[in-house]
């Protein structure tokens, strides 16, 4: 039965992405209007702050949906829904083709060897015993995603973000996951799993 979710929902996620990119932005335009990011992302994308997101090199379909969800309050942040209700609709896949277009920096991690050994467990395994199903399923082996099901790059991310996000999910603070996917998952981790996890996922090449 989980295989034929996951199959329905990659097949409703590769529709989404030719959706998506039916127009594919200019990064140089993109660039042009990526002054507002800045401050958060940096210019590049890689941000330096653990809470904020790196989003360079991240899949342009992916950002695109995430700008529009925030533009139509699908997702929800202090910061972002602001910023990007008063760019105009025709700027978002410039800014998504800009930001892809960047060279993601390599992920850093404080953790213990024990820790990231969990991680790694949670992210190829899972936990049969709770039904928490593992990350490779969607992200990949190196933590690349699955661009054509806009499953999404996470390898290199900053660990506090990545916690924050799964929290979010577990919570249903955050839910623009297709399928809920990721509310699913989330809902079946431990504090422990969610940290670990987010801690092994830092440690994925970036490139």
């Amino acid at each position: 039965m989980k295989k034929l979710v996951l199959i329905a929902v990659a097949t409703l996620g590769m529709s989404m992405s030719a959706s998506l990119l039916a127009e594919p932005g200019d990064p140089v335009r993109g660039k042009e209007l990526s002054s507002p990011c800045v401050a958060c992302h940096q210019a590049d994308g890689n941000s330096v702050v653990p809470a904020w997101p790196k989003i360079a090199g991240k899949d342009e379909a992916y950002l695109l949906k995430q700008l529009r969800d925030y533009k139509a309050g699908r997702r929800s942040h202090a910061l972002m829904n602001p910023q990007v209700a008063v760019l105009d609709e025709e700027d978002l896949p410039h800014l998504a083709a800009y930001f892809a277009s960047q060279t993601p920096a390599p992920g850093r991690t404080a953790a213990s060897a024990e820790k990231l050994a969990l991680g790694k467990q949670i992210y190829f395994g899972g936990n049969t015993a709770t039904g928490v199903a593992a990350c490779v399923a969607c992200h990949g082996p190196n933590g690349k995603g699955n661009p054509a099901a806009v499953f999404p790059s996470v390898s290199a991310q900053h660990g506090v973000y990545t916690l924050d996000q799964l929290k979010q999910f577990r919570d249903g603070l955050r839910a623009n996951d297709p399928g809920r996917m990721m509310r699913n998952v989330a809902g079946r981790m431990t504090d422990e799993e969610m940290s670990a996890v987010a801690e092994y996922i830092a440690t994925l090449p970036a490139k």
